[in-house]
């Protein structure tokens, strides 16, 4: 369907005839000139076109007239496309035939070995969506925190978003986990997840998202991962001691994050991928934001000796920043891949 057809909405149909205008489209994801890989996160939103209320929203690609209309006034969406460059048409319509566009460049890279999954690799889908989610102070950090976290109906993709909120003091850290399961032999990881961030966002210091495996030798160990905003680099933990006397370190990649450079009000895909060996050394391979990839390519020692029985347990950590306050954060979809 083109700007120009006739469109159904409910009982309703309207007939698109006005000449398209271009400026009531709000595109956050992806923005314009990005390299992103299939599929990709879609989000945008319109109130009005033209001074009209609007209907429904859509898009397209290139000069295709194939167009997937959204009912409503936003769109978070996962969209595939062929490789190559692509101009992505976002769309909105007024509830009296007004037809708005926002054009966006986009530019679609081929799938990554990173994130091929083999047919046979074992997953647990909606963690977030859990039972047991548990919150504690991470007494790491310098300050004070406690946090409270549910499940909540929006914002959402599927109706089962996870919410978390830290209130802290002095920069304190609030650590979220689950248990999912068991699995003392799978060596390959992709973490798989959507991660909301609101007006708060001015109050986060970091965001983590770790991943806990005991091994067959009884040692835990530590995938941690972490986007941080003091030094503005995806960062990764390594044990600079041994796994009897550990000494867990922080360590900056070359890759850039800051959550609070993050757009808010909208969904940010987030896949990290790692691997082990039998002793503990991890490998940091990659990791995509929005579909963009950051090499890592990083392999370090992080087993611990913590006597932990067999066990498979997940983070996700808020990180105050300043004096005080409140900082919320949300997440969807979170899959975990093994193999």
């Amino acid at each position: 369907m083109n700007l120009f057809q006739k469109l159904s909405i409910g009982s309703s149909s309207l007939l698109i005839l006005a000449t398209p205008s271009f400026a009531s489209v709000t595109v956050s994801n992806p923005g314009n000139g990005a390299e992103v890989s299939s599929p990709f996160n879609l989000s945008a939103n319109a109130a009005t076109c033209s001074s009209q209320n609007v209907a429904a929203m859509g898009y397209s690609f290139d000069s295709s007239t194939a167009t997937t209309i959204v009912n409503g006034t936003l769109i978070q969406a996962s969209v595939s496309s062929a490789a190559g460059s692509h101009t992505l048409h976002v769309k909105a319509w007024g509830n009296q035939g007004a037809a708005c566009v926002t054009d966006v460049a986009i530019s679609v890279g081929a799938a990554n070995d990173s994130l091929v999954i083999p047919s046979d690799a074992i997953s647990v889908s909606n963690v977030q969506a859990l039972g047991g989610w548990s919150a504690t102070n991470d007494s790491g950090g310098a300050g004070s925190s406690n946090g409270s976290t549910q499940i909540v109906g929006s914002p959402s993709l599927a109706g089962g978003t996870r919410q978390f909120v830290n209130n802290f003091s002095n920069a304190g850290d609030e650590r979220y986990s689950v248990t999912f399961g068991d699995d003392t032999t799978s060596t390959n990881f992709l973490y798989d997840a959507y991660v909301y961030l609101d007006s708060s966002s001015s109050k986060i210091a970091n965001i983590e998202m770790d991943l806990n495996q005991t091994m067959p030798n009884g040692q835990t160990v530590i995938f941690g991962f972490q986007c941080d905003g003091y030094s503005s680099t995806w960062d990764y933990t390594a044990n600079a001691g041994s796994p009897t006397t550990p000494v867990d370190v922080w360590v900056h990649s070359g890759a850039y994050c800051n959550p609070r450079g993050w757009s808010i009000n909208t969904w940010h895909h987030v896949q990290i991928s790692y691997s082990r060996n039998s002793s503990g050394q991890i490998t940091y391979n990659a990791v995509y934001l929005d579909g963009l990839e950051e090499p890592i390519n990083a392999t370090v020692s992080s087993a611990f000796a913590l006597g932990w029985g067999p066990t498979l347990v997940t983070n996700f950590e808020i990180d105050g920043l300043g004096s005080g306050g409140s900082a919320t954060a949300y997440l969807d979809d979170l899959t975990v891949y093994r193999w």
